[in-house]
């Protein structure tokens, strides 16, 4: 800020008056010079240690760092989590939610811990527990510490996604899961879901639809054996009373050795695929649901609770010759119409669901077309799409 100076007149008094001016202003100019000075090394060393924040918050895996600033605001570098604007058009009417963190695909990891916290808070507004398909790229340590800095009452089904022909893969995934429940404890962990259509993709590689066919069984024996391998790693950290272990996969796929297997069963139901209307959808839903898998799982010696993995609805096509299942168009108007009809009817007659789901995932788009990766009541933004959530309490 630019200082001012005045001259004094008149005789003996101008000259002295000048002289003493002349040095009050040169001393100014220092004390000046040297608050400059001193300035731009404070705001050096602030741009430094606000620059290193950013960098150390933005590594990939890293379970420690600070959240960084995201274009929305909420989560700022040095902020609390923890406090956060709420969305008043957000209502905790879900069940569960369906999750991937962005970036947590292999062999590409990317996922970061500030994006992980925006979408914590985001679903602590519409649910009190989530879902993931596996333990990749560090994905389970950035949940639940994410769900640690918001402070947020949040349940998570962790999951490993195995496949047949590597068990390495499996073996990895396990490790990460250990590791991070060694980290954080299972306080926020209700379950471990091995496998996520592992039945499905089996038999269809084998050119084989029966579960209990000898196709099936020899599938069975892979996914069974990784089960009971999880089992025992959740015993050594004696959390066997705490967490339960699950499987997921199609709905018309599971087998029945594997659900004598398991404390619980996850069932993915989607109407879209049969080629129901939006307004059939939910009935389509719970009578599949019941029939398919409640029944029958009533009927086996350990009775496995069963949920419904995935059930939704989406709101547009990459391509024209997918924006129709035959019954109704993937339109948000038309998610709309699901939502109304399914998540206060499910809550009210206690069936566990997880809502198919959080966000549009732009890697299915790439890999997959048409519709699959436009699932999501929010955008890949993290916008809301142009919804209004059901309001009624979950079970």
């Amino acid at each position: 800020m630019p200082d001012n100076y005045r001259n004094l007149d008149g005789g003996m008094a101008y000259t002295l008056e000048k002289e003493k001016a002349r040095r009050k202003k040169s001393m100014i100019i220092v004390l000046c010079s040297i608050f400059v000075l001193l300035a731009l090394v404070g705001g050096g060393v602030t741009a430094w240690y606000f620059l290193s924040q950013r960098k150390g918050s933005g590594s990939s895996g890293g379970t420690g760092s600070s959240p960084g600033s995201d274009k929305s605001g909420d989560v700022n570098i040095g902020s609390d989590p923890s406090n956060f604007k709420k969305d008043p058009r957000l209502l905790k009417s879900f069940y569960g939610l369906a999750y991937t963190p962005e970036g947590a695909l292999m062999p590409n990891c990317g996922a970061k811990l500030e994006n992980v916290i925006k979408d914590i808070q985001l679903m602590s507004q519409l649910t009190n527990r989530i879902r993931l398909y596996g333990a990749d790229c560090n994905q389970t340590a950035l949940v639940l510490e994410a769900i640690k800095q918001t402070k947020v009452d949040m349940q998570v089904y962790l999951g490993n996604y195995i496949t047949p022909d590597d068990n390495s893969v499996y073996q990895r995934q396990r490790d990460a899961i250990q590791q991070a429940l060694q980290t954080y404890g299972a306080d926020h962990v209700a379950g471990i879901t091995v496998g996520n259509e592992f039945m499905l993709n089996y038999l269809t590689n084998h050119d084989a639809k029966d579960p209990e066919s000898t196709v099936g069984q020899q599938g069975a024996a892979i996914l069974k054996a990784d089960i009971d391998d999880t089992r025992k790693m959740v015993e050594s950290l004696q959390l066997s009373k705490t967490i339960q272990v699950g499987n997921s996969d199609a709905g018309s796929f599971f087998s029945k050795e594997v659900l004598q297997d398991v404390d619980y069963g996850m069932s993915n139901v989607h109407a879209w695929f049969a080629n129901t209307t939006a307004e059939a959808a939910a009935p389509w839903v719970f009578k599949f649901f019941d029939e398919t898998n409640v029944q029958p799982a009533s009927q086996l010696p350990n009775k496995p609770k069963m949920y419904i993995a995935e059930t939704g609805w989406p709101t547009k096509s990459s391509d024209a010759g997918n924006a129709n299942n035959g019954g109704s168009d993937a339109s948000v108007a038309n998610l709309q119409v699901f939502l109304d009809n399914f998540v206060c009817q499910a809550n009210q007659n206690g069936v566990g669901y997880f809502f198919f789901e959080f966000c549009d995932e732009k890697w299915k788009d790439d890999l997959y077309g048409g519709v699959e990766g436009w699932w999501g009541l929010f955008n890949g933004d993290r916008t809301l799409k142009d919804l209004q959530i059901p309001d009624c309490p979950p079970p």
